[in-house]
């Protein structure tokens, strides 16, 4: 029976779904990010395997397309030793007519162990994980504008990496703020870790008015925005999700807010330049900049994998 205190949390206070990094405490973070640095040692080995999921049955329900993310989850569910199966249900079951309930109940008959869920209504991995059966896991792979948890703790890992320690970093994250579920968790996770600093840089069209609530210094002007920065998360801009005329143009908007090598100038020296991905060179993020000494954006992928390993053989591990 799920929480009514925190749906992700067993009566232990153990993770046994991961639907958003609100409200999970530091320690649950910190478990995650420690337990994916062991797995670092797996993806380095010439048999990348180990047995911790042997015998699972993960599935992959994407009904919402992302072939950067779904590949992710299946490396490192294989790589676990798990039986991954990836279902495509924006062409099949959903297509057909049949609720989302009905295609968990019947996914569920076939003795599912763990559901990774991604799909453009934010809240679905919520309703999944109330009406799944008490020993299926639910992994929240994005859902709507709410949240990505994964990519959040493999940002967070990524930061730990370069940066050891939390407590004295200036983050900027930039662009597209309100249509972004990544910089949601980001920002959650930054402050639960204890960031000094946490900034959201964008036009005023694109960055919440709610965020300063949160602790969160918003920026409209890029010069503020990154100056001194330790970290910088570039945003891609969500054309698919913007209704109305919310930006001039991709140009307008590259020359205001994209990150550029005299923009990153501003940053301190040592800044890290991080991106979710995909990257759009040339609106978001100049290639110099992308490319550049102090772009991680593919170590951060790699680490990606990692993470995902360290999610999913935690809630293994928890009874519900």
């Amino acid at each position: 029976m799920l929480s009514r205190r925190n749906p992700q949390l067993n009566k232990h206070g153990e993770l046994i779904h991961l639907l958003s990094i609100e409200g999970l405490p530091k320690a649950v973070l910190l478990q995650i990010l420690d337990t994916a640095s062991t797995f670092m040692s797996v993806n380095e080995r010439e048999v990348k395997k180990v047995p911790l999921l042997r015998g699972k049955s993960v599935f992959n329900l994407f009904f919402e397309n992302s072939t950067r993310t779904r590949t992710t989850f299946e490396i490192a569910a294989t790589r676990l030793s798990a039986d991954v199966m990836n279902l495509d249900i924006s062409r099949s079951s959903a297509a057909k007519g049949e609720s989302l309930l009905d295609t968990i109940a019947n996914l569920s008959a076939m003795h599912a162990d763990m559901f990774v869920v991604r799909h453009s209504e934010s809240g679905a991995p919520y309703l999944i994980a109330r009406h799944c059966a008490p020993h299926v896991h639910v992994v929240n792979a994005g859902d709507g504008r709410h949240a990505h948890p994964t990519q959040a703790l493999l940002d967070m890992y990524t930061i730990r990496h370069y940066k050891k320690d939390f407590s004295n970093l200036r983050v900027a994250i930039v662009g597209d703020i309100v249509h972004s579920r990544v910089a949601r968790s980001d920002i959650h996770a930054l402050t639960t870790l204890g960031a000094a600093e946490v900034r959201a840089v964008g036009p005023k069209t694109l960055v919440p008015g709610d965020l300063r609530s949160m602790g969160v210094r918003v920026c409209h002007d890029m010069a503020e925005g990154v100056r001194d920065a330790d970290v910088i998360i570039m945003l891609r801009l969500q054309n698919e999700r913007m209704s109305g005329a919310m930006l001039p143009s991709a140009g307008e908007f590259f020359k205001h807010y994209g990150l550029t090598e005299e923009k990153l100038a501003l940053a301190h020296p040592e800044a890290i330049v991080m991106h979710p991905g995909p990257i759009t060179r040339g609106v978001e993020i100049d290639s110099s900049v992308a490319d550049g000494r102090q772009s991680v954006i593919l170590p951060q992928v790699t680490f990606g994998i990692a993470v995902r390993m360290a999610v999913m053989s935690t809630l293994a591990g928890n009874e519900a």
